[in-house]
């Protein structure tokens, strides 16, 4: 029975749009050597600059995997089909939120499920870098939560979450936010500054 590995992280710590902090480089770093001794096929990431810088930091330590940009794997908005049942803070957030760009991330989204989010037909390993929302999105499909659920799965930069796809039953959530690479200083980034406390 095949068995399909989809490591995802989120981004390094970035500075603005498109560059990395310091703090954001070395965690991609530390997640490349991490990812030493697995046997990646591919690394998939956003074509967003921190996505990308990210990827190529990683691909240092992993020199024989290649990396892919892809564009279902960017920065956007994933599905939210009951808006007016949601809590207020999260209404509030999507408030700006047009129907155009509701509509681009919700094919986006499916996009990205159908695409990596199903069983192979060999055993694989693939890291795919990109944002907070969509390791979200995953992880609400491999738990087959409600479409609006990925809103307040958050991530951290650089941490590692992995889902297992297998043809014979669910998905397997089998990491989520896993930050054992990083020291303590360079953990917890990407959360609300009162999550760190």
């Amino acid at each position: 029975m095949a068995q399909r590995f989809l490591h995802l992280a989120r981004h390094g710590e970035a500075v603005d749009e498109g560059a990395l902090s310091d703090a954001g480089r070395e965690q991609a770093r530390l997640l490349g050597r991490r990812m030493v001794g697995v046997p990646l096929t591919a690394i998939h990431h956003s074509p967003l600059p921190r996505a990308v810088h990210t990827a190529t930091l990683i691909g240092e330590s992993l020199p024989d995997v290649p990396l892919h940009a892809d564009d279902v794997l960017g920065d956007y908005i994933p599905p939210v089909p009951h808006r007016d049942a949601l809590p207020e803070v999260y209404a509030r957030f999507l408030d700006g939120v047009s129907r155009t760009e509701y509509a681009e991330g919700a094919a986006l989204a499916t996009a990205a499920i159908e695409r990596y989010a199903v069983p192979t037909e060999s055993d694989t390993h693939e890291l795919i870098v990109t944002h907070n929302f969509l390791i979200g999105w995953f992880v609400r499909h491999a738990l087959d939560g409600p479409d609006q659920r990925w809103l307040g799965l958050n991530q951290g930069n650089c941490a590692l979450t992995t889902i297992l796809y297998r043809p014979d039953r669910p998905p397997a959530l089998l990491r989520f936010n896993d930050m054992a690479h990083l020291p303590v200083a360079l953990r917890w980034s990407g959360f609300p500054p009162e999550w760190n406390a």
